[in-house]
């Protein structure tokens, strides 16, 4: 009989010692890790991964791109990542897909921009200058219904497990894409051919999908510019009427304050870098909305 109970003990002893190690060992296993490159993205992603997935950033909210150095805690997580998604023109993508790859040859990268009608500028280097792509692809609603399409396609292909679960969701999406790009098209047709400014030039297909003018009074880089190209810009602001100067107060030159002083138009800082997309842009979309419609003349 004493045998039996020290043989009940030790299985219930056991027992116990079991649970606690599942205990300690941390509960459910993490979830899958995606990797993408800036906050929008993360929003589009989520609204078709929903809590299948942990969706992490490259370029977290206030990080400043054009002077984006990964961390070795961002490097670390894209190793433990199963895909890499990619915006497509992002500068630093460019300089860091190679070590990615190098990094971690197995890790699936996919570029979400793919099959988006690019808008070419051209950025500098000393006194060079050469024709790129506008990488600002998120800040077009009907650019986003492509980047979401493409984000669909990827995560069918690395987590395969949940793909009718990731297609309802981007169907859900999807129409709220078209419900909002229904919206802001309404809201702005009679605002065809408005002019506005902005610093950086950050919403040129945004410009582009509701017949606007993108006045670009500083560069591509977030720096001074020069005397004579801020002339050229403030004269060609006045001459077409824009009253309203887009700037990005945590990245956008001090020139900003000094321009706008003498345009006397109404500055609204912007974020196109937000996790909170949607929410920008039809804050944008009523900016615009909300100031004179331009009369005949000055649509010409």
């Amino acid at each position: 009989m004493k045998s039996h109970n020290c043989l009940y003990i030790l299985i219930i002893l056991t027992l116990i010692s079991g649970w606690i190690a599942t205990g300690c060992a941390g509960g459910p296993p993490e979830q899958p890790i995606v990797t993408v490159s800036i906050e929008p993205q993360r929003y589009i992603l989520e609204q078709i991964t929903g809590d299948r997935v942990q969706v992490r950033s490259l370029l977290t909210e206030g990080a400043n791109p054009e002077t984006y150095d990964p961390s070795v805690t961002h490097m670390h997580n894209l190793g433990k990542s199963i895909g890499y998604l990619r915006m497509g023109n992002i500068g630093f993508e460019a300089a860091l897909v190679d070590k990615i790859r190098e990094a971690n040859p197995g890790l699936r990268i996919f570029d979400t921009s793919a099959g988006v009608d690019p808008i070419l500028g051209t950025h500098s280097h000393g006194p060079h200058e050469h024709t790129v792509i506008d990488p600002h692809t998120w800040t077009s609603v009907k650019n986003a219904k492509i980047i979401a399409a493409n984000m669909l396609k990827a995560m069918e292909q690395i987590d395969s497990g949940n793909k009718g679960y990731y297609r309802r969701n981007y169907e859900i999406f999807a129409s709220r894409l078209d419900s909002i790009d229904s919206l802001i098209t309404e809201r702005l047709a009679p605002h065809r051919g408005t002019s506005f400014m902005v610093w950086h030039p950050s919403l040129s297909y945004f410009a582009r999908d509701y017949g606007l003018n993108q006045i670009v009074v500083g560069n591509a880089e977030h720096k001074e510019s020069s005397v004579a190209d801020l002339r050229r810009a403030i004269d060609n602001a006045r001459s077409r009427g824009a009253e309203i100067f887009f700037f990005q107060k945590d990245f956008d030159s001090r020139q900003v304050s000094a321009i706008n002083a003498e345009l006397e138009a109404n500055e609204i800082n912007i974020n196109p870098l937000t996790y909170q997309w949607e929410d920008e842009i039809i804050r944008i979309a009523e900016a615009i909305a909300d100031t004179p419609a331009p009369t005949a003349t000055e649509e010409k």
